[in-house]
């Protein structure tokens, strides 16, 4: 195996076992708040996406099925953090909107994840974290893209 086969190798590895373990700490995060990850994280993308965001949105912005979204955003409805609105141009369409108690908490929850953050790159330097930045948004756009064609899909 050549050295870029075993780097990339590697990498892709990495991704898998970083993403689950940011996941995990952020989880564990978002319990301090008195929620489980499973309704924190639509408040804050809901928060991030702005008022009148479509529950397509949030699952995609979350990482989920839009099937699996309309459980999770009836939750914080219930919870009181989230309203479910009709949208003003599209009577089919649903908008989400956060409660002024959603409000809060996504921006407590915003703000607890900037020294979160901090603390785990504590060390990186600039320069590197935005050549990361741009190399994973560099593979997303490239894994987006051969998503796009047509065939038979590969395994990881």
């Amino acid at each position: 195996m050549e050295k870029l086969d075993a780097l990339l190798t590697q990498l892709t590895m990495a991704l898998g076992r970083t993403s689950r373990a940011y996941k995990s700490a952020a989880d564990k995060m978002a319990a301090d708040f008195g929620l489980s990850q499973a309704t924190a994280w639509p408040v804050v993308m809901i928060g991030r996406l702005g008022d009148g965001a479509r529950p397509g949105a949030v699952a995609e912005a979350l990482g989920i099925e839009p099937s699996s979204v309309v459980r999770v955003i009836d939750r914080v409805i219930e919870l009181g953090l989230v309203e479910r609105r009709e949208d003003a141009t599209d009577r089919r369409a649903k908008s989400l909107y956060l409660t002024a108690a959603g409000r809060q908490c996504a921006d407590r929850i915003e703000a607890a994840l900037i020294p979160f953050r901090r603390e785990l790159f504590a060390g990186q330097k600039l320069d590197d974290i935005e050549a990361c930045l741009r190399t994973l948004e560099g593979l997303q756009t490239a894994i987006e893209q051969r998503n796009q064609e047509p065939g038979p899909p590969s395994s990881p």
